[in-house]
């Protein structure tokens, strides 16, 4: 019995992609890179290897779809309503004149009107796959240009509806009037937003009813059955079914639920993912490609400059500084994957020859290849960009400058620079104001900015990558800067920047790996604040709470691995530890907090005289005596009566020591 062919392409892609993958890592290549060479290789244009070309193609948008929807759970419709100015300004904007400026181009070089309002179709989209990925991957989602660069990717994949319904009308074929395709547009959009209100309010009582049976099986099984349907329902009334499953995702965000479908669906979204990046490199025809390698370049470098310069114009309007314009404006200056369908439907009507169609192809599968590459490039070109040309918000900076001398007339000096108004800016400045110690924000958001300013905020547009921003931030007087904004590049050119400015100013900086720790600490932070370590602590804390154990203690334990784990951290150098035994050490050690009664016989004792250690085993690590902890307390010292003692050691070692202490005694409980 044979194997079916979809089967043996799938074997011959993973194959073939973990050889590529493997060569493209090891000579530092993006991943994604690797992928697509792999289609073009073993593509029918290649070596010719893949068979069942249509399957492989329902699969990769499946690997869009399952992209799409991890994306969408990391944002919720909050998010969403706060960045509708970056998706209906800016998409809006961007698409509009793309298709305007690719139209007027191609009408000059003799293409019919019909064809060049055809042709800014397929340019004004963008990768959102590999686009988001780049983003995610470098962590750079929650950064300025990651917002901008989402809200115009989010306009383009709601306007592929009306492009669609465009094609007939464009290609002679079809006569659709005026109102029929608002008609249709209307209640494309009206189903959408009856889609998201029905998946709001059904979601989350379902999911809880899920959860009551406490079944993976179960969980799993719901989350696709949702992920599908709610795609599926927007493929009906128009829309892509990636854009069903980015809302199945965004609802899901807003649930308790949302970190263990994450889990759930990452494998099968790698899976996936990866085959779509391979189908793109399939389409490839390496001899048109070499046959027309000028015209191919030709169209490659004017979709790259005049995206970026469209793009950048845009972000710039909204009110970003030149380098978050910039980084923006590279990292979506390339054609999207919704534009090959576009492509395929618009030959149908005759509106792309063959020829055209793989100068296309070509065209969008270089300038995608070079996506990862640009994005990388990105920060480096931002700074590159602001320095050719200089922002122009004098006005800004003079306001910034205005605002902070008339408070240090009335002596700002000593104040904390605050840079980012998200979450934990907001919460800083709401403590700093509480406490009367000084301080100004600094943000690149302008809609930000402007609705701060209206509730009497002390909050200036600036970046603080710019060396003029925190001149006028009055860096040399400051005490503090908190770094509090999600851009990990921007992070740590300020670090450099400002501790060049100022050697005696302390640099709090928030990151959200503990593998930046280090490089920000080179780079003159005083305390790097990493996100996943601190929850980490917060868990541990819960839980000693919910086994009673007492605040001091745990406000104790807290410092001491902070203090332990920071050091680890930060100090690559230290000596290996035999992971295996301290894991089996931590297993059986635990914890025991017990009152010292008045009857207790060691009361008066001090701990050389009671030499608990050498006599159970076990250790004293703190006393608790008046609310105040000492924590590893020296042989002079003497117990009292009500003093609570917490000890450590093996559960037979704590049972010896409790009844040298006293049999009687009031157990708080074993502690693991």
């Amino acid at each position: 019995m044979h194997a079916p062919p979809l089967f043996e392409d799938l074997l011959i892609i993973l194959l073939v992609s973990v050889f590529v993958a493997f060569i493209s890592l090891r000579l530092k290549l993006p991943l994604l890179v690797g992928l697509m060479l792999t289609g073009i290789v073993i593509g029918p244009y290649g070596l010719g290897l893949i068979k069942d070309l249509a399957a492989i193609e329902v699969l990769a948008e499946i690997g869009v779809m399952l992209l799409l929807f991890t994306i969408g759970l990391e944002f919720s419709l909050k998010r969403l309503k706060e960045m509708k100015r970056l998706v209906m300004i800016g998409g809006g904007l961007q698409v509009l004149l793309t298709v305007a400026a690719t139209a007027g181009v191609s009408f000059l070089f003799g293409r019919s009107f019909n064809q060049s309002v055809f042709f800014g179709f397929l340019i004004a989209l963008s990768s959102t796959a590999i686009v988001l990925k780049s983003y995610a991957d470098g962590g750079e989602t929650d950064a300025p240009h990651g917002r901008a660069g989402v809200g115009i990717l989010l306009f383009q994949d709601i306007s592929i509806v009306l492009m669609m319904l465009f094609v007939p009308i464009l290609g002679g074929k079809d006569a659709v009037s005026f109102g029929a395709i608002v008609k249709t547009l209307g209640g494309s959009l009206l189903a959408l937003v009856l889609i998201v209100a029905a998946a709001w309010f059904i979601i989350p009582v379902l999911l809880k009813q899920v959860g009551k049976f406490k079944t993976p099986e179960l969980f799993i099984l719901t989350i696709v059955l949702l992920f599908l349907g709610i795609s599926f329902l927007t493929s009906q009334f128009g829309l892509s079914l990636a854009l069903g499953a980015f809302i199945a995702g965004m609802v899901l965000a807003d649930t308790d639920y949302s970190h263990q479908v994450t889990a759930d669906i990452l494998p099968f979204r790698d899976v996936f993912n990866s085959l779509f990046f391979v189908s793109i490199g399939l389409l490839l025809s390496v001899g048109a490609l070499i046959e027309n390698i000028s015209t191919v370049l030709l169209w490659v470098a004017f979709l790259v400059v005049g995206k970026f310069l469209i793009i950048w114009a845009v972000v710039q309007l909204l009110g970003f500084p030149q380098r978050v314009s910039a980084m923006t404006a590279l990292g979506l200056a390339q054609v999207g994957e919704f534009s090959f369908v576009l492509a395929k439907s618009g030959k149908s009507f005759d509106l792309l020859n063959d020829a055209d169609y793989q100068k296309f192809l070509a065209a969008s599968i270089i300038s995608m290849i070079a996506t990862p590459f640009m994005i990388a490039a990105a920060p480096g070109f931002g700074d590159f960009f602001q320095k050719i040309f200089k922002d122009k918000r004098e006005k800004d900076i003079e306001v910034i400058d205005e605002e902070i001398h008339l408070t240090s007339s009335g002596g700002l000096k000593n104040h904390v620079i605050i840079v980012g108004y998200g979450l934990n800016g907001r919460n800083l400045a709401r403590v700093l104001r509480s406490v009367l110690v000084p301080y100004t924000i600094l943000e690149v958001n302008m809609e930000t900015v402007r609705q701060a300013k209206e509730k009497g905020e002390k909050i200036n547009f600036g970046d603080a990558t710019r060396r003029e921003v925190l001149h006028h931030a009055h860096i040399e007087e400051a005490h503090a800067l908190v770094l509090a904004m999600s851009d990990p590049n921007a992070a740590r050119r300020t670090v450099k920047q400002a501790r060049q400015m100022n050697e005696r100013m302390h640099i709090v900086v928030r990151t959200r790996y503990t593998t930046e720790i280090t490089e920000l600490l080179e780079l003159g932070a005083n305390e790097v604040i990493p996100e996943e370590f601190e929850t980490s602590i917060e868990i541990f804390s819960r839980v000693l709470q919910c086994y009673g154990v007492d605040r001091h203690i745990i406000e104790g334990q807290i410092a001491a691995v902070r203090r332990q784990g920071y050091e680890m951290l930060r100090s690559p150098s230290l000596q290996p530890v035999n992971i295996g035994n301290l894991n089996a050490a931590l297993h059986e050690a635990v914890t025991e907090t017990v009152k010292l009664e008045g009857g207790s016989p060691i009361v008066g004792q001090s701990l050389a005289e009671l030499d608990l250690r050498n006599r159970t085993g076990a250790t004293l690590i703190a006393v608790v005596r008046n609310g105040e902890t000492k924590i590893n307390p020296g042989g002079k010292y003497k117990l009292h009566q009500n003093d609570l003692l917490v000890l450590l050691g093996t559960v037979e070692k704590i049972e010896r020591a409790l009844d040298i202490i006293n049999p009687n005694a009031a157990h708080i409980g074993f502690n693991p």
